[in-house]
């Protein structure tokens, strides 16, 4: 059974004064789902999650919160009317009060505030530490208590603004799975802020990639991976690389990688230029092949090794080998395609699309005549 709306947003379009940083955005949320505002540094997600907040006046279209438009061009409800509980990058926890103070900072009145908070502060694994101080808290648990108190008013909707980006890298996969279990556990709908597509994935159910105030695609992270709607989002999530291809059918492209099939159609024109995304996972190791492939970089990851590759043409490629096979840099190694689910993009005009330019393990996109 399907889920009720909790969350629309329509045509909006937001900013800082007169300046729209925001622009026709379009997405939901159902009432129980967790959702992520994805993208790199000033690309509007901070700017939407403070308007859905009631923080940033709407210029245009409208946010609407179980059915009741909290925001339109010319009107904001007060952001304590919204029943949207915040939790900040920094936690902004009072350093005055005692953890189970501070989560029961929102439910001073509430008549059951010692069991709300007991209840809180087991279902963030704090429970002997009610009677510290946030000074006397590692900083996994300062976003825990934070997390807690942000809880406590039962919100109908929870907004979390890059919350982990504080932490290592360990502590940082180690919460964002902890505070998933905690959303799912309390039914508690959240929209979730980053830049780190790890914590987006582990996090969320839905994923909205954000480039330059536009919102390029909301979806599953099962979607945005294998279904990317758009070069940037086929580049942003997760890693890959294009080669340039002729569609030799719907269901085929013909490329220096030979013709390559796959389990999905496009109606567009047989015979135009496309650019095909392939992952590292789409690039077996097959010793035995005669498609060979130069390799220009290695990185060791345990159970498996990525390794970077050349073809002849120059283009490169990324794989991931098992780990006992070892092969150095410079080597020539068989390889083979293995994307039953060819992801394509038409090829704008007569110029070679984005081809991948690895600076210092950054990859980034050119376009070439």
């Amino acid at each position: 059974m399907s889920q009720p709306l909790l969350l629309n947003l329509r045509n909006l379009a937001c900013g800082y004064q007169d300046q729209r940083v925001v622009q026709n955005l379009n997405l939901h949320l159902n009432a129980g789902d967790i959702g992520c505002l994805l993208g790199s540094s000033g690309c509007g997600k901070t700017t939407t999650l403070r308007a859905i907040a009631g923080f940033e006046p709407v210029h245009e279209g409208d946010i609407q919160l179980a059915g009741e438009t909290i925001s339109s061009a010319g009107f904001t409800l007060a952001p304590e009317k919204r029943r949207i509980g915040m939790v900040f990058q920094d936690y902004a926890l009072f350093p005055h009060l005692s953890v189970a103070d501070n989560i029961a900072f929102g439910i001073r009145k509430h008549p059951k505030k010692e069991r709300v908070t007991e209840e809180l502060l087991e279902l963030v694994n704090l429970k002997n530490l009610g009677k510290r101080f946030p000074h006397e808290l590692s900083g996994g648990q300062q976003q825990r208590v934070a997390l807690a108190r942000a809880l406590a008013p039962e919100p109908q909707l929870l907004l979390l603004d890059e919350p982990f980006s504080n932490l290592d890298g360990e502590l940082r996969r180690k919460l964002s799975h902890e505070v998933r279990d905690i959303l799912k556990a309390r039914g508690t709908s959240a929209i979730l802020v980053t830049h780190d597509q790890e914590e987006a994935f582990a996090v969320s159910d839905h994923v909205g990639v954000f480039k330059e105030g536009r919102l390029e695609q909301w979806d599953t992270p099962y979607n945005l991976y294998h279904e990317p709607l758009t070069p940037y989002v086929a580049s942003f999530i997760g890693q890959g690389y294009f080669i340039r291809g002729q569609l030799s059918s719907p269901e085929s492209v013909q490329t220096e990688l030979g013709e390559l099939r796959g389990n999905r159609a496009y109606n567009w024109p047989v015979g135009g230029a496309v650019d095909v995304l392939l992952r590292p996972d789409d690039i077996v190791y097959a010793p035995d092949s005669a498609l060979k492939a130069r390799i220009v970089g290695k990185s060791f990851q345990g159970a498996s090794t990525l390794y970077r590759l050349q073809l002849p043409t120059g283009a490169q490629l990324e794989s991931i080998f098992p780990s006992h096979v070892d092969h150095l840099v410079g080597a020539e190694v068989g390889i083979r395609v293995a994307a039953e689910h060819l992801v394509l993009f038409q090829a704008n005009g007569s110029t070679a699309a984005q081809i991948p330019v690895v600076e210092s393990g950054v990859r980034r996109y050119s376009t070439a005549i």
